[in-house]
């Protein structure tokens, strides 16, 4: 089980997995106090930082955001060095374009991705 994300199927494999994920809050130039004002207004009232993460995941937000500066945007905080110092997809996940090249369906690839543990 390598936790792999199925999504990858859908995705350019000369490109590297983490410059295709999470696009929409990256491109966000707002500061982070605007988006998320009711989850720093929780930390200064005292509510524990880890009742805030679950809050954020419940939401389907970072909870990453808590340790961020609420002054600057989510995009300013992220490593984008990560991004560009991955490895294309294409290596990572090459027997799994290949089924794809192979004309093996879609939904049966991300199958088989998670039959591998690869992240659902």
């Amino acid at each position: 089980k390598e936790g792999k994300d199925p999504n990858i199927v859908d995705m350019d494999p000369e490109k590297s997995y983490a410059s295709q994920v999470k696009k929409e809050e990256e491109d966000s130039d707002a500061p982070l106090k605007e988006e998320y004002a009711k989850f720093f207004k929780m930390l200064k009232m005292g509510i524990p930082t880890g009742a805030v993460r679950q809050a954020l995941q419940k939401e389907g937000k970072d909870p990453n955001i808590v340790d961020m500066d609420p002054e600057k945007s989510y995009a300013s905080q992220v490593k984008k060095e990560e991004e560009d110092s991955d490895a294309p997809l294409k290596e990572e996940y090459a027997k799994f374009f290949k089924m794809l090249k192979m004309g093996i369906p879609t939904g049966a690839v991300r199958q088989a991705l998670q039959k591998e543990g690869k992240d659902p």
